[in-house]
């Protein structure tokens, strides 16, 4: 796409969107249902042809993980909006305040029209069909901005939505940050962005120029605390699962660990038997992911030198090779105490370093958990039932695990989203429904009715209802 044509293009299929929908402004829900059931075909039909394009463009990445991270939760997405949508756009009856009586109210979920979504690399199938999914359940024409880091999936998918869908419908856009940037700029009725929080900030600022609401994903650091007396093998071996998955380039992983001080070693030396049992070839694991390009495997190798060059102790968790420059695999490693000047404790970091902090009393740790941007995730470890939910009650997260992480992301029931620097608005199942619709609310009024009872000129009467109103 010549640069010179971007805006041009986009404002084409932008406009072709909006027409559309102005000829269909609800669907039925036969029409919502048709479309979810081709999204659902094209992905359960060219699975084979997605993994082996993430797999090209990570340089490896296991199939299985990406079976495990995305097709599981994204078909999951479908199929609950194909089970539970028909209910989700009928019209909601609510009661009206006794005084109105016999009136009726109801809500009537509207779609909104043209939705823009703008996915991230790390997990491209689950990030672009999870809002969409929401997006088309709602009765909306969706947009999608892939990202350049991806270029083997993005032309896959540009291609099969293309032959899914009529560009009316669904449409899939590619390039790079001039094409964001224009694509941020489209009016668009809402506008979905899942990325840093550093661009956050400037698509909410392009999409204010329309004010067009935005749903922000975000990141940030989302801390772990492994509570005192919570064992620490059962902690290090769900802490790293999360951590490692996808090399920890998962906006959700845990980005820190604060731990009792004198555990501090017993995790070191847990994290290392976890993470040799789930990867026992080391950095040469076919299961373990590679960094997604030079660019972000030179940013964390810079974090890792930085730290050493400040004295801190640095645990490799590998044994063998630590780094493949050529093959950008960077092995994990543990950051203990690591100061808060260091660009791991100050940037999230979005890979396979886990720094350790150690705390005497566990309101040290929340204290210094609130003492940080609000996270978009907190994962707490702790059998203590009274004061794991002390705990939330005085924290902040986006979304929260007991006892685990990442997992509270794939649960249907569960609204997923930030808080803060970490993001805005959320969505999945329902909440996807109704953050991509209107939710329009209807006073219907009767034929019979004591609004005359109200109207000037007013006089003692009106006093009167006013005060027996107050009264009950």
């Amino acid at each position: 796409m010549n640069p010179t044509d971007v805006p041009a293009q986009l404002q084409a299929t932008f406009e072709a969107q909006r027409e559309a929908y102005d000829r269909e402004d609800f669907p039925t829900w036969d029409v919502r249902r048709d479309r979810l059931l081709r999204l659902r075909r094209l992905l359960e039909d060219n699975e084979p042809a997605f993994e082996a394009a993430i797999a090209a463009d990570f340089g490896r990445r296991p199939r299985l993980e990406t079976q495990i991270a995305e097709f599981f939760p994204a078909l999951a997405e479908i199929k609950g909006a194909l089970r539970h949508g028909k209910q989700w756009m009928k019209p909601r009856r609510v009661w009206v305040s006794k005084w109105f009586l016999p009136a009726r109210a109801e809500i009537l979920p509207r779609p909104v029209g043209v939705v823009g979504i703008i996915v991230p690399w790390n997990y491209p199938v689950f990030l672009s069909i999870g809002p969409m999914v929401g997006a088309l359940v709602a009765g909306n024409r969706v947009m999608a901005k892939l990202s350049e880091y991806t270029p083997a999936f993005g032309e896959l998918f540009q291609r099969l939505v293309a032959q899914t869908f009529r560009p009316d419908e669904v449409s899939v856009v590619l390039g790079g940050p001039d094409v964001a940037a224009a694509f941020s700029a489209l009016p668009f009725d809402h506008l979905l962005f899942t990325g840093s929080t550093p661009i956050g900030r400037k698509v909410m600022a392009a999409a204010a120029e329309n004010l067009t609401p935005v749903t922000l994903e975000l990141g940030g650091k989302s801390p772990t605390v492994v509570a005192p007396g919570y064992s620490i093998e059962r902690a290090a071996t769900r802490i790293l699962a999360g951590k490692l998955l996808n090399a920890g380039q998962t906006c959700i992983a845990p980005d820190y660990v604060l731990l009792p001080r004198e555990r501090m070693q017993s995790f070191v030396a847990a994290a290392r038997t976890q993470a040799r049992r789930m990867y026992p070839r080391g950095l040469a694991s076919d299961d373990y992911t590679s960094i997604i390009n030079p660019r972000q495997y030179g940013r964390l190798v810079g974090y890792l030198d930085e730290a050493a060059a400040r004295g801190v102790r640095v645990e490799p968790l590998f044994e063998g090779a630590q780094r493949d420059d050529a093959a950008h695999r960077l092995a994990p490693a543990l950051l203990l105490e690591p100061p808060h000047a260091t660009a791991v404790m100050r940037e999230e970091i979005f890979g396979p370093l886990l720094p350790l902090l150690a705390y005497d009393r566990v309101e040290e740790a929340i204290g210094f958990i609130n003492a940080q941007p609000r996270p978009l995730a907190l994962y707490w470890f702790d059998d203590d039932r009274a004061r794991t939910e002390r705990a939330l009650r005085r924290t902040h997260a986006g979304g929260v695990c007991v006892n685990e992480t990442l997992v509270h992301v794939a649960q249907e029931e569960l609204p997923f989203g930030g808080i803060g620097p970490s993001g805005m608005g959320h969505y999945h199942g329902r909440w996807g429904f109704e953050t991509f619709s209107k939710l329009k609310p209807i006073f219907r009024q009767s034929r019979l009715n004591g609004m005359g009872l109200f109207m000037p000129p007013y006089g003692r009467h009106v006093e009167t209802l006013l005060r027996l109103m107050k009264r009950f």
